[in-house]
């Protein structure tokens, strides 16, 4: 046995390798491109060395590189998994070459199969059933006289390659002509072969496969067959065995085709002979030889208890028994695979890139998988994600158990075919397993989804109440800036509040529904169109699928609008809320704000009845605006002067374009200050030593205050003299530049009365108490301590910050660790 193999390739097969070399107690040695540094594969394995950039030609496929990093590192052989250089004759006869074993078939067999043509010769040798077809063909004349020999329709195929590039269906004399060139040069293009011949098409065709495995000196055993019809685009989706309807003679006649072919060239290593059955006639045609190991691999281990990786290790160490001993009982039970991509079903199935923010797998299942939350999903390599593997005693179980997995699966952060599997696996064809390759162009994707055609200025996914929980480890809460419009968008639709919803900023996006849908918008009033009709805000709308909506500029007074859904958002919860946090990129879709191309999927939230809301509830956005406080933390005579005060309360500030979700800067009159510096804390009067601040805390950042907001710092070095109370922070979100504001003082029996209020109005959609009793300004300290010796040896101040949370200070305004213990203990 080895001591030492190096994966030349990377991804769920990778990780499949290595789980396997472990087992073996071989030590793996993996390697990865610039792309791949904090991949799966790479902290899985004994060793990883870096070959290269991003692309696969300056990685995977640099032979050189590879090559050399296995004689760095000792490795005694090389698996090359599926892809890449897995059929790479040279790359094998280099291995050998250099004394280092390649794990898979000869290079010869490689060449002989992986040529189309030649690989048909082979075939015809073996006695296996063939499709009418041609030999390499000369030129677009030479390709009509032998289709009109074949008869039409036939598939015109390029000799090298696979994965169905290089395939064109053609109907008729003129289709065969306009193809030919193209597929040609298409040919040349992606596999250095321009050399293409014909084959019969079957109209109604099955895809069925067989698994081969060979010791290279004659012996061969078949391992079951695996019908991978449901395809597109001749891309496999879904795999099983055993194949569903299929007579138990040609089953066994399949694998004895099978068999016997890899026996006439002394097949070595894992292989799968491919087949086209007509489902008409019930007659089966040889298609070609994969020279390597298939990605439905798994199915077949499922069902036999083979290792197939392990026998591929085992053979290529000359450790493996004689195969006949090896050879399986018989097929027990039922599996299906099927693949998950990175791509969106709704857009032609086109890749996805970007960061995955919420992988979830279910516990019972196979997963074969190179992915996990945080992820990046670049542009350079295939699109595929996970294979999920179910097993079950027969078909039926094993189709439950595969919608049980589908369900319990969870990708977020870009689009994936997910959703379109959960439909395939539903779809009363497959369930009946009667399908062909045609049968998933039958299928019309739908999904509860809605593209972003153009995101609007800044528009991100929002909860309530946000990501409560921890502003003492310095992540805010988020959520809407506008609380109040935000729960009576989600109240209108019927939805409970705290359903994730969509935040508009100034100019909205257009947006398009695939789904029926009841939307409602609230908040700042921005010009809306319903397919060039206009949406009436504070009511249920009902949308089409189809539908585009488009939310325009705000037109008057106000700054941000609320698009609620009915169901909300389905976006994961982080840290126990759906609020995007666009600093910390978390939350939401992505971490972010929306991007084109995002799509959105509408969540299933048990909802209510949709109500309109009466006019006198709508809340009233003006340009001036007065804001209930509570004085404090900080005030006279400490840190502002009487006169300070006063001049705070009596200002009209004005709000500066410099403005955000993170704070929102004020414009006014300068104070005068109560002290020269900030001592310790600095050389400006407005220092102070860490400072806890409450959402809606005003706190003067020099000489300019700042209104903190939902997702600014929860600790800072700066005095507040007022902090918001719950039932007005709402009005912060609807603030925008050359606003002005008046700051109100009151109490906290007012604060509390008006947050009761506004949470019974919004339930009811009913109108909210605007009113509250001014406070007169005196103090901002709750209570004070003074230091006595013996009764209390540190003195301890208690200040309001806002109607929720106190300031407690121990001791003077100084650096003193321990009072900071002694605060860390109140704290517990």
């Amino acid at each position: 046995m080895f001591d030492k193999v190096l994966i030349a390739n990377r991804g769920a097969i990778a990780c499949r390798i290595i789980r396997t070399l472990k087992r073996l107690g071989v030590r793996s040695v993996a390697v990865y491109s610039e792309q791949d540094r904090h991949a799966l594969h790479v902290r899985q394995a004994d060793e990883a060395v870096w070959i290269g950039e991003a692309s696969a030609s300056a990685s995977y496929l640099n032979a050189g590189r590879i090559l050399e990093v296995a004689r760095e590192t000792g490795a005694q052989a090389v698996h090359p998994g599926y892809g890449f250089l897995s059929e790479n004759a040279a790359f094998a006869e280099a291995c050998e070459a250099a004394g280092i074993a390649f794990i898979g078939p000869t290079p010869r067999q490689m060449r002989e199969f992986g040529l189309k043509h030649t690989a048909r010769a082979l075939a015809e040798a073996a006695d296996v059933p063939m499709l009418p077809g041609t030999g390499l063909l000369d030129d677009v004349d030479q390709a009509q006289r032998g289709a009109e020999q074949i008869g039409y329709p036939v598939m015109l195929k390029s000799t090298a390659g696979g994965g169905g590039i290089g395939m064109r269906l053609c109907e008729d004399a003129a289709e065969l002509r306009d193809a030919f060139e193209s597929v040609r040069r298409l040919s040349q293009s992606n596999f250095s072969d321009s050399g293409l011949f014909l084959e019969k098409f079957v109209r109604h065709a099955r895809h069925i496969e067989v698994q081969i495995f060979g010791d290279g000196k004659g012996q061969v055993i078949a391992l079951g067959e695996r019908d991978c019809s449901l395809q597109r685009r001749n891309q496999k989706v879904v795999e099983e065995t055993p194949a569903p309807n299929l007579p138990e003679d040609v089953r066994q006649e399949l694998q004895t085709a099978a068999e016997a072919l890899g026996r006439g060239v002394n097949y070595q290593s894992a292989g799968t002979v491919e087949f086209i059955l007509d489902d008409d006639t019930g007659r089966f045609y040889f298609l070609e030889v994969n020279t390597r190991l298939q990605v439905e691999h798994g199915v077949t281990e499922e069902v036999t208890g083979v290792d197939l990786v392990e026998w591929m290790v085992r053979g290529a160490a000359g450790d493996l028994p004689a195969l006949e001993t090896l050879r399986p009982a018989g097929i027990e039970g039922h599996s299906i695979q099927v693949r998950l991509y990175a791509e969106d079903p709704g857009k032609n199935f086109q890749p996805s890139t970007g960061l995955l923010t919420d992988v979830r797998w279910p516990k019972d299942t196979r997963i074969e998988t190179w992915v996990e939350s945080g992820t990046d999903i670049s542009p350079f390599y295939d699109p595929m994600l996970a294979k999920l593997i179910v097993r079950a005693p027969d078909r039926e179980d094993a189709l439950c158990r595969l919608r049980e997995a589908l369900d319990k699966t969870a990708i977020h952060g870009l689009e994936t075919n997910l959703l379109y599997l959960r439909q395939v696996a539903t779809d009363p064809g497959f369930e009946a397993g009667h399908y062909t390759t045609a049968h998933l162009t039958e299928i019309e994707y739908r999904a509860p989804t809605i593209e972003v055609l153009t995101p609007g200025t800044q528009t991100t996914v929002q909860d309530h109440p946000g990501r409560i929980g921890y502003w003492d480890i310095g992540v805010p809460p988020s959520g809407p800036m506008d609380r109040l419009a935000f729960r009576q968008a989600n109240r209108l639709v019927g939805n409970p509040e705290e359903a994730a919803g969509l935040e508009v900023t100034v100019n909205g996006p257009t947006l398009k529904f695939n789904t029926d849908a009841i939307i409602a918008l609230t908040g700042a009033p921005m010009a809306s169109t319903l397919d060039d009709k206009p949406v009436v805000f504070w009511e249920p709308v009902s949308v089409r699928r189809g539908q585009v909506l488009k939310i325009a500029a705000v037109d008057g007074a106000g700054a941000r609008a609320y698009l609620a859904l009915r169901g909300g958002l389905d976006v994961p919860l982080h840290m126990g809320s759906r609020s995007t946090f666009t600093l910390g990129q978390m939350g939401g879709h992505g971490g972010r704000v929306l991007w084109p191309g995002d799509v959105l999927h509408l969540g299933d939230q048990a909802a209510g009845e949709p109500e309109a809301m009466p006019a006198a509830s709508i809340p009233d956005y003006g340009n001036a605006w007065e804001i209930r406080t509570i004085y404090g933390p900080h005030g006279a005579p400490d840190f502002f002067t009487p006169g300070d005060i006063e001049m705070f309360f009596g200002t009209d500030w004005e709000v500066h374009y410099n403005s955000s979700r993170t704070g929102v800067r004020l414009i006014g009159p300068k104070p005068e200050w109560a002290r020269e510096d900030g001592g310790e804390a600095g050389l400006h009067p407005s220092n102070i030593h860490d400072n806890a601040y409450a959402v809606g805390t005003i706190d003067f950042t020099g000489d300019m205050p700042v209104i903190l907001g939902p997702d600014g710092p929860s600790l800072g070095g700066f005095v507040c003299p007022a902090t918001i109370v719950t039932a007005d922070l709402w009005k912060l979100g609807q603030l925008k530049p050359g606003d002005t504001i008046r700051f109100v003082p009151t109490t906290l029996t007012e604060a509390n009365r008006l947050e009761r209020e506004q949470d019974i109005a919004i339930s009811g959609l009913e109108p909210a108490e605007h009113q509250a009793q001014r406070a007169e300004i005196t103090t901002p300290v709750i209570r004070e301590r003074r230091q006595d010796r013996d009764e209390h040896p540190v003195g301890v101040t208690y200040r309001p910050a806002g109607d929720k949370y106190l300031l407690v200070e121990y001791g003077p305004i100084v650096l003193d660790l321990s009072l900071r213990f002694r605060v860390q203990a109140l704290l517990e």
